[in-house]
């Protein structure tokens, strides 16, 4: 501890004052100022660790590739809507069940293409084939963990149209898809 002396006069008297001050490290106002900024600095630190460790799988990289495959999607759609197509399936028991149906005749295909898609984890998204059985319907194993919230398409082998929707799964009802009519801008 550092002594500071102080000599102060008064009515002609000299009185001698000794003071102990405590180190700068043992001073409660260097920590109280200290406090603010130190935070500050670990907050950042921890905020830049997690931005640069963790994957975000919902920003793309080419955006104008996405846009020339969003209009692709919208001929895909429109393709449906001009065969008429509609869809029921059917996610109950252990497998996958769909039925097929076109105002513009029947329509066969060697197999079918569900992509299912978490809305926000994408390692959970499926890509399911149903082959035909049959009957004249289509069928696949029904994958595990399907609980919550998915959005769907629906597309043929040679990918000329879809069916799309949104859905919760599990789903004691069969899900009726009907192809999406949009208004011309």
């Amino acid at each position: 501890m550092e002594a500071i002396r102080t000599q102060s006069t008064g009515n002609n008297m000299m009185i001698n004052e000794e003071k102990m001050v405590a180190p700068w490290f043992r001073q409660p106002w260097f920590w109280f100022l200290l406090i603010f900024p130190g935070m500050s600095v670990i907050w950042c630190t921890l905020a830049i660790t997690v931005a640069v460790t963790t994957d975000n799988a919902m920003v793309t990289d080419d955006y104008s590739k996405e846009g020339r495959g969003i209009n692709a999607e919208f001929a895909r759609d429109d393709q449906a809507s001009a065969m008429g197509l509609s869809a029921r399936l059917d996610f109950s028991g252990e497998r996958l069940m769909l039925t097929m149906d076109s105002t513009s005749g029947d329509q066969q295909f060697p197999y079918l293409i569900l992509n299912l898609f978490h809305p926000t984890l994408s390692e959970r998204d499926r890509t399911i084939q149903l082959n035909p059985t049959d009957d004249g319907r289509y069928s696949a194993a029904l994958p595990r963990n399907l609980d919550g919230r998915w959005y769907f398409d629906l597309r043929d082998p040679g990918n000329q149209w879809r069916l799309k929707g949104e859905t919760h799964l599990p789903s004691l009802t069969p899900l009726e898809i009907h192809a999406e009519v949009r208004g011309r801008e």
